[in-house]
Formats: structure tokens, C-alpha cells, sequence
């Protein structure tokens, strides 16, 4: 990187392995963060999480102004502190064939509402998220036949049941791996980047005066869509191939390193 890196009007930041480490920012992260909030640079969340899982972190510093908007479940859902700018719900036709697939394949799955984690059956990944988020969960296979829901996340037995013999397009799906063996079941639409254009729409800013950060295969459209796409250093391989620039890890300060050639920190 050298030192005209130009000064982006939209920074849209990943949450996992990002700018947090298991569900819990970075302190180094967060201080760059209230010190960029002090900019004229806007500071944009895009992330794959459905709004009731949003770390409480995050949450806190969209309330407190340091983050001007969140985009969750892929683009399904964007919002800042005053209103929804966006949101794209799963049709009945959709829900309906995401279930099927789920079903025919003898796997728990769950989906995301704007309020609630709507699970197929029980399940241990449950019991990962903290108690405020349990609290938000349920247990009912027919939610999305009479409730809006956004996005699917399905979760395999090990890593080699991925699903793969389903024709995933014909349904005008696709599968969005983020974990090892979890992955989201989306439109075949749907993407972190419709979210940054619905969001660049709302502040009236260009998608190419923007820059992100990620380390996922869901960040993909994201950075072939922004003006300047950062890596982590431990992103996966098919993101860094997309990037512009490849940066650290979390823990070797990664934003920091790309941050301090910006004209204004």
C-alpha cells in the first residue's frame, strides 16, 4: 500500500474475524473506529449475521454514532438508527423451497426473522449465542409459512455433507458457505453488495468511492463492487484473489496498518 491511498466516503466493514474475534470486537478495532467516527467518513457494518444476533458490541456503537448504518443477513436488511433503509423478505415461494431442500436433505435449519432465530429442531449450535439472543430464539418449522423472514442458514453433520448434489440455481438459490459446516441459503440475488448500493443510494455516495473490509467468501460481490477492497490476512484464498490490497490479521492489526495511509487519522 502506499500513501495516496484515496480517502473513501463509506468504509463498509465484516464483523467476523474482521473486526471481531469470536463475536467480540477487537479493542484496538474500536478505538479505530471512534477515531474514524470523528471524520467525514462514514462507517458502514456489512455483514452475513441476521439482525438478532448483531454483537452487542456493534450494536452500541451504531447507538452511540459511531456507525452510521448496519447491513445484515447479506444485504437482506439494512437500517440506521432512524429507519429501515432497506429489506428484502423471502417470498412464499422461496421459504417454501428452502425448507423442502432442507428437509430432503435431513438437516436443521434455521431462519432469520428481523426479531427472531427460527429453528428447524433443536440444535447445539443453540447454545453458542449469548442470552439475549436466546431469548430470541424458537422452535417452529412453520414460522415462515405465516411470518417474514430473510435468509437461511443450514448446518451440516461434518464437512463433507455440504449438500452439494443440489441444484441450488434452479430454485434461483445459492449457498453461501461461512463456517465449516454452516452456510447460508439465499436468493440467488441477494448479496452483501445490494446491500452497500441500497445504503450508497441512501447517503447519496458512489459504490466507488468506497472501501471494505472482509474475509469471506461472502464479501466476494462486495469487493468487486467497491472502489478499494481490503483482505484480511487470513482471508479465504478466493477473496484475497478479489482484493486490492491484502492486509493483517485482527491481532497484527490489519485495519490499523491500512488505515494510517488514509489523509485524515
Amino acid at each position: 500500500m502506499n500513501n495516496k491511498t484515496p480517502t473513501p466516503k463509506i468504509i463498509f466493514f465484516d464483523i467476523d474475524d474482521t473486526l471481531s474475534r469470536d463475536g467480540v470486537i477487537a479493542a484496538h478495532n474500536k478505538e479505530t473506529l471512534e477515531a474514524l467516527a470523528k471524520t467525514d467518513i462514514k462507517l458502514v457494518i456489512s455483514t452475513g449475521r441476521s439482525k438478532p444476533i448483531l454483537p452487542l458490541d456493534i450494536i452500541a456503537l451504531l447507538e452511540a454514532d459511531i456507525l452510521d448504518a448496519i447491513i445484515c443477513m447479506n444485504g437482506q436488511y439494512s437500517f440506521d438508527n432512524q429507519r429501515v433503509i432497506s429489506h428484502y423478505p423471502l417470498s412464499d415461494e422461496q421459504s417454501s423451497a428452502i425448507t423442502q431442500l432442507c428437509q430432503q436433505s435431513g438437516l436443521v435449519y434455521k431462519f432469520d426473522s428481523a426479531t427472531n432465530i427460527i429453528w428447524s429442531d433443536e440444535h447445539e449450535w443453540q447454545d453458542r449465542y449469548h442470552d439475549k439472543i436466546k431469548s430470541c430464539s424458537i422452535i417452529d418449522p412453520d414460522y415462515c409459512r405465516f411470518n417474514t423472514v430473510y435468509q437461511c442458514s443450514v448446518f451440516f453433520d461434518d464437512q463433507d455433507k455440504k449438500m452439494q448434489e443440489v441444484n441450488f440455481a434452479e430454485q434461483d438459490l445459492k449457498l453461501v458457505p461461512w463456517h465449516e459446516i454452516v452456510a447460508d441459503i439465499l436468493p440467488i440475488d441477494a448479496s452483501k453488495a445490494r446491500g452497500i448500493l441500497d445504503v450508497c443510494a441512501y447517503f447519496d455516495v458512489d459504490a466507488s468511492d468506497c472501501m471494505a473490509f472482509g474475509d469471506g467468501l461472502n464479501d466476494l460481490e462486495m469487493f468487486d463492487l467497491v472502489g478499494y477492497a481490503v483482505a484480511m490476512g487470513d482471508a479465504k484464498p478466493e477473496l484475497i484473489e478479489r482484493a486490492d490490497f491484502v492486509t493483517g490479521t485482527i491481532e497484527e492489526h490489519g485495519i490499523q496498518a491500512v488505515v494510517k495511509h488514509l489523509l485524515v487519522v
